[in-house]
């Protein structure tokens, strides 16, 4: 197992492995040197969070490795002639979920939605060390 709160090349070296197929990179792009430097060549990463950072996109270029942005919103924004997709997607997680070949992320439901817990919720955030989803649900009645 690789913990992305350490040096990630170093793990993934002592793991055996020089490169890695494929690399998805779901918050933080502060790893992205490390995942151009770990995929293999012609491999491909994706990624869901914004960089306002440089992109070492010329070892990408070297390495003929493919990035490929991916946005929730992207097919309705734009009203592409596959729109229907998001859809058929979410239904077939939500069945997946419900027959328990899924889990969710879910940690931590705090409750009701109020400033204490708002706090909280930013403040188990804020430490780094929160594994999975905080919700905060359901207003006071």
């Amino acid at each position: 197992m690789v913990n992305h709160r350490e040096p990630l090349v170093e793990q993934v070296r002592a793991l055996g492995l020089k490169y890695v197929d494929h690399i998805a990179i779901f918050n933080d792009m502060r790893h992205r040197a490390a995942a151009v430097e770990l995929i293999r060549p012609q491999g491909g990463i994706v990624a869901i969070d914004d960089t306002h950072l440089p992109m070492p996109m010329g070892e990408l270029k070297t390495k003929a490795a493919s990035l490929h942005w991916e946005l929730m919103f992207t097919r309705s924004m734009f009203a592409t002639p596959d729109m229907s997709k998001q859809h058929e997607l979410l239904s077939f997680v939500a069945d997946e979920i419900d027959a328990g070949r899924i889990r969710t992320t879910l940690a931590e439901v705090l409750s009701p939605i109020n400033a204490a817990n708002m706090r909280e919720a930013h403040r188990l955030v804020e430490t780094g060390a929160a594994r999975g989803k905080i919700v905060v649900a359901d207003f006071p009645a």
